[in-house]
């Protein structure tokens, strides 16, 4: 009988078993793709429960407040404390569910977070989803911005001084430790000082010019920068001793060429992985820096919230910050958990 092709054999003839290392590797990969799915969906379960933490606490620290909550919210409204008649009272306890028992309350609650409903404000009678979205995207400009500052302070200040000697590599990590722990309203108030009102080279009120969102962002970058330097230092000090380094340098290759090209790629890993943190980090911060600043936002809105006891506007912001924390710090888990499969079982 004649071969209908080359790669079929002939009747009878036996076949080649494929190499043991191809069998290994074909029974490995459904393993670690299942592995590597189980390990994503305990991520997603574990930012839930963080979530639902985060909710539940805002939900009962309205509870816990001294006072009756409808005397409170209509004494918002007027500006001014008073004794309120008990059809007013009434009112207020049949517009906002006052009436339900708490267990009902934390449903209903709850529901309207899923839905995206953070309730209505005691002050402006709007809800607070319409009042957020108002300002969010000044906060994420600044946020966003304040971590690429920091990603440029941070990468050029470890390209300068690590592995430079002990000398300069102490002052690099002396400065990487101070910076780090800068407090935000005070570093705010020095440049505020300096580069606003003793230089003018910026404007004290940030308001929504370009120039005006520079101070703030430094702020923000300058703390930012210096942890993340800490540990972008030691992967990058690490990586110059590497068998890589020491092949470009013999191919002629120049100082600041290894640097930039070869180890800054090595080391800049853990602060991709910060850069999660960074972001939830800069929300939280932006409500003092707004303040300083004078500066559109959800700080400062928050601020204003808290002041005048506005509690669904800053159960609805602290929220946010909560998912926006939990969902950049998930994505970046989720994506070394799938480039890096070493770490499925972290």
């Amino acid at each position: 009988m004649t071969r209908t092709s080359p790669s079929e054999p002939a009747p009878g003839e036996l076949t080649a078993a494929p190499p043991r290392g191809q069998i290994a590797e074909h029974a490995i990969r459904p393993r670690r793709g299942r592995a590597v799915a189980l390990t994503v969906l305990k991520k997603v379960g574990a930012a839930l429960v963080v979530l639902w933490g985060a909710a539940t606490v805002a939900f009962f620290a309205q509870l816990a407040l001294p006072g009756d909550r409808a005397t409170t919210i209509l004494n918002i409204r007027a500006g001014q404390a008073q004794a309120r008649t008990p059809e007013e009272l009434a009112q207020i306890n049949q517009q906002y569910g006052l009436t339900k028992p708490v267990i009902v309350q934390y449903l209903d609650y709850l529901r309207g977070l899923i839905a995206g409903d953070f309730g209505t404000s005691y002050q402006q009678y709007r809800p607070v989803t319409a009042i957020i979205g108002e300002q969010l995207g000044a906060t994420l400009t600044l946020s966003l911005t304040a971590i690429a500052f920091a990603w440029l302070i941070m990468v050029v200040w470890v390209t300068l001084t690590a592995g430079r000697g002990p000398r300069l590599g102490a002052v690099g990590a002396t400065a990487d430790v101070v910076t780090a722990g800068l407090p935000a309203y005070w570093l705010g108030i020095i440049l505020l000082l300096v580069f606003g009102l003793g230089l003018r080279w910026f404007p004290i009120i940030s308001g929504t010019a370009p120039a005006g969102i520079v101070l703030p962002a430094l702020t923000l970058a300058i703390p930012l920068a210096g942890f993340m330097a800490q540990s972008v230092r030691t992967e990058f000090e690490r990586a110059l001793d590497q068998p890589f380094v020491v092949s470009a340098r013999m191919r002629g290759m120049g100082e600041w060429g290894i640097r930039l090209r070869h180890v800054l790629r090595h080391a800049v890993i853990p602060a991709v992985t910060l850069s999660g943190w960074a972001l939830g980090a800069t929300l939280s911060g932006a409500v003092i820096v707004e303040s300083i600043y004078s500066r559109p936002g959800i700080g400062s809105v928050l601020v204003t919230a808290v002041n005048s006891q506005d509690l669904p506007v800053v159960t609805g912001i602290v929220t946010l910050v909560a998912v926006v924390y939990v969902a950049a710090n998930l994505i970046v888990d989720v994506v070394y958990t799938v480039i890096d499969p070493r770490l499925e079982l972290s």
